[in-house]
């Protein structure tokens, strides 16, 4: 009898399973006919509306990364207080993000005909090069996402279908390379609509049955209170502001700051409909942004509860990415194929964003302008051929990485965001409002966004060199990638405006960025005739 129901047990999982993906497919198939030209495809035609660049937004921002690898290893680290890292995402990541770049970001870049941030690049500063070299690092450094993505969604699928990491890595690429190829942009955001419903639903139901299993919020926040922290302190990871505040910071800025740079996430601006649009984007994403995040994170806050401590290395005995994976075991059949439908659901969604991302900046900024003549039916089908070019790299780069017990999802996270929204953010944010940005200051920071991420890995991460190198500064993690990253992104705000004021513009230079910065008179003209 217990055989039958364990078999029940698992039929009713891949049943909740595969309506699923079968949905996805259809919609797929759905849009294919209406995603005939480049900018239906990238950007579906600038007329998406607000619910649904609001919901891909969203689930752009969290997957299995989040969900799996950045909750079980923070909140492990830091308690309770880790929740304070999902209020930094629904606060700085989406409600001041929508709020700073949403409008201008959505006028510029139509103004001049931008479809990705390498185009950005090109177009706001008069450089082919800076495009190049843009599009280049976006496609190297969305590589390791990509592949953290993977590993965070397989290591559930492994303990609740028993099937091993390889199959469910190479399987969800297949699924999202289907409905991504056929459908594009408009196929993944109504995709993400419903993966955010199911995300929004999904989480909260984990939250109450997780907490659940020790008596509830009261029960469980004393039960945090007793376990003893890293440095073998009790009443620490049920506090507050945690047990170690600092390096909490560093977490809140990495993941919060760096959606201003990642091309994936801004390129959503670039899609919206009109300045209405923005403002309902704005309340919808910041709402999701504190629903699942928030509720991840502090789901996460409690894993000290479920797994036991190695007492050599203070770490969970089966690794930072079993942590959440172990806590949901014992959730009922239903929910935990709820539950595998959520990291599904926003890990396809980020999938999608990633690839659709690099294909674009691959096509358009890098093979159109070398091949004569393409017209638009040979760049989709360029755009398509990278898309499963980029899977089957991330695939292969996922299972080497899954295969080595070292190997940390949020680790891969940290080196990816650090780099490009080193690179990116500062010349992106300033390139919308300042006109003093030169391109000097645009390449300085390309070199140190990437430069500091790269270096850091090598030295910390890879340990190049074997060099017996300082661990801390003042309780600050020096060999934490997530402070790298941090740093990388604070260190552009501040290198981009000092070398702008050294460096000079030429004439054709300051000519061309005026042209530019028209737009935003030409929006008021727009709006004040539409008043009349």
């Amino acid at each position: 009898m217990h055989n039958d129901w364990e078999l029940l047990d698992l039929a009713l999982r891949w049943v909740v399973l595969v309506v699923y993906l079968a949905l996805m497919i259809v919609i797929g198939v759905y849009y294919r006919k209406k995603s005939s030209s480049v900018n239906d495809f990238v950007l579906g035609g600038r007329g998406i509306g607000p619910w649904f660049t609001a919901f891909a937004y969203g689930t752009s921002y969290f997957s299995a990364v989040i969900f799996v690898g950045y909750a079980g290893k923070f909140g492990w680290s830091y308690g309770v207080s880790a929740t304070w890292v999902g209020i930094g995402n629904a606060l700085i990541g989406s409600l001041m993000a929508w709020v700073i770049l949403g409008k201008r970001t959505r006028i510029m870049t139509k103004f001049i005909e931008a479809k990705t941030m390498p185009e950005f690049f090109e177009k706001r500063y008069n450089s082919p090069k800076l495009k190049t070299f843009s599009a280049l690092i976006v496609f190297v450094f969305l590589i390791p996402y990509t592949a953290s993505v993977y590993n965070g969604l397989s290591r559930l699928f492994e303990k609740g279908f028993g099937i091993p990491y390889k199959y469910c890595i190479i399987g969800m690429a297949v699924f999202t390379a289907i409905y991504v190829i056929l459908g594009g942009y408009k196929a993944t955001a109504l995709n993400d609509f419903i993966q955010g419903i199911i995300m929004l639903v999904g989480i909260v139901a984990v939250v109450f049955a997780v907490l659940g299993q020790n008596g509830g919020l009261s029960s469980s926040l004393d039960l945090m209170g007793d376990v003893k922290d890293a440095k073998g302190n009790t009443g620490t990871l049920n506090s507050l502001f945690g047990p170690d505040p600092i390096n909490l910071i560093g977490v809140v800025i990495l993941t919060s700051l760096g959606t201003w740079g990642l091309p994936q996430m801004v390129q959503k601006f670039y899609a919206i409909k009109d300045d209405k649009a923005i403002k309902t984007g704005t309340v919808v994403s910041t709402v999701f942004a504190v629903v699942v995040a928030g509720g991840c994170y502090f789901l996460g806050g409690f894993g000290k509860l479920f797994m036991d401590t190695d007492p050599k290395t203070g770490n969970p005995v089966e690794g930072f990415d079993a942590i959440v994976p172990h806590m949901m075991e014992k959730l009922p059949t239903l929910l935990f194929g709820i539950v595998i439908v959520l990291v599904l659901s926003a890990s396809m969604s980020t999938l999608s964003s990633l690839v659709l991302t690099s294909s674009s900046s691959l096509t358009i900024d890098l093979i159109k302008p070398r091949v004569k003549n393409m017209d638009e039916k040979k760049e989709l089908r360029v755009m398509r051929l990278f898309i499963a070019l980029f899977l089957v790299i991330s695939v292969v780069l996922a299972i080497i990485t899954l295969e080595d017990p070292k190997t940390v999802i949020s680790t891969l996270m940290s080196i990816s965001w650090g780099a490009l929204a080193g690179a990116f953010l500062a010349p992106f944010m300033y390139g919308l409002f300042w006109k003093g940005v030169t391109k000097a200051a645009v390449v300085t920071s390309f070199i140190c966004g990437v430069g500091i991420t790269t270096v850091h890995m090598c030295l910390y991460t890879l340990k190049w060199g074997n060099l017996d190198l300082p661990m801390s500064l003042g309780g600050l993690s020096l060999a934490s990638p997530i402070n790298a990253g941090a740093f990388a992104m604070l260190f552009g705000l501040v290198i981009v405006p000092v070398v702008s004021l050294i460096t000079r513009q030429k004439p054709e230079d300051k000519e061309h960025t005026e042209k530019v910065f028209e737009c935003y008179l030409s929006e008021n003209a727009e709006k004040a005739v539409e008043k009349a």
